[in-house]
């Protein structure tokens, strides 16, 4: 089996809040790491339609303000709906130039009544089928004002040639018991989405490198103060509060070993490509391996519940 892989990281800002524009600027990123040769393409967390940024510039924890109903409600309608169809095209770019995306978004979950939203991943096959939605399990500090805490039923890795990949969004990469329980399904290439900025980037990635003998790859958006749309609501106001850069980047990734094989790349919206051998990560596992030889599970053991959370069960037949 080929033990290379080549990936791309699209460091890219998102058509801020504008679900279709934002589908058509990420679809142009696949086909063109595709056709430069990428059998994986990874995007950063949120950025289909765009990370709730405005929260912290708008007073966002204001209860009842009209200014955050207003948003929210804005927000909500850019979101993708998987049963009408929202990651469609991705799928079908997929198969078509046969290349594994994976890729951020904000869901609009019909299964726990279609008005709540979550921070999700996808994971999607070169063949065109989705692998698995993983909705994140817990949004950080004011993003809970906007996302909906999500469930374990993500909590799955898949095969992409002689790599194991998983993947998680932002703040779930600082929770060792996730962490732990993607490592024990044989992870080897772990996917740390994050919405930017590299001081998210600069130290977690080399981190969990190191603790996991895996290559981590991390993914970030961008966001500049031109890109606040003049049609979005409160506009002025979110704009008027903003630095020139709310997201600068900092995509990397860190080998097995914890160095640098792309060292954070900040303030440039780019197509990042690299090509990783899964034959180095044995020679970093031999002295650790974290779930294998390393592990004591006779003395710890970590319980997982994958199962999809539902609010109701109809027993009806309906």
């Amino acid at each position: 089996m080929e033990s290379t892989l080549t990936i791309g990281i699209a460091q890219i800002a998102p058509v801020w809040l504008n679900r279709e524009e934002t589908v058509k600027k990420m679809l142009a990123y696949i086909a063109d790491a595709a056709n430069q040769g990428c059998r994986l393409v990874v995007f950063g967390e949120a950025l289909l339609p765009g990370y709730p940024f405005w929260v912290e510039l708008t007073n966002g924890a204001l209860f009842n303000s009209p200014i955050q109903k207003e948003l929210y409600a804005y927000y909500s309608h850019q979101a993708v709906s998987l049963t009408s169809g929202g990651l469609d095209s991705f799928c079908k770019l997929a198969k078509e130039k046969n290349i594994v995306i994976i890729l951020g978004f904000i869901e609009r979950a019909e299964d726990r009544g279609g008005h709540s939203l979550y921070c999700s991943l996808a994971n999607i096959d070169s063949d065109g089928s989705i692998r698995y939605i993983h909705r994140k399990v817990m949004p950080t500090y004011e993003e809970r004002l906007v996302w909906a805490i999500g469930d374990g039923h993500g909590l799955q890795v898949s095969k992409l040639g002689a790599f194991t990949v998983g993947a998680l969004n932002c703040w779930e990469n600082w929770m060792p018991l996730v962490r732990s329980s993607l490592y024990a399904q044989g992870e080897d290439l772990h996917i740390a989405l994050w919405p930017g900025s590299s001081r998210n980037t600069e130290d977690i990635t080399r981190f969990i490198a190191q603790e996991s003998r895996s290559f981590v790859v991390s993914v970030s958006g961008i966001l500049r103060k031109q890109d606040i749309g003049a049609g979005i609501p409160s506009s002025a106001l979110i704009s008027g509060n903003s630095e020139p850069w709310l997201g600068n980047g900092g995509s990397c990734i860190a080998g097995p070993d914890g160095k640098w094989v792309v060292a954070p790349l900040c303030n440039e919206e780019k197509l990042i490509i690299a090509t990783i051998d899964q034959a180095r990560l044995m020679e970093e596992r031999q002295n650790f391996d974290p779930s294998g030889h390393y592990s004591r599970p006779d003395i710890t053991q970590l319980s997982v519940t994958r199962e999809r959370q539902r609010t109701v069960k109809f027993v009806d037949g309906f």
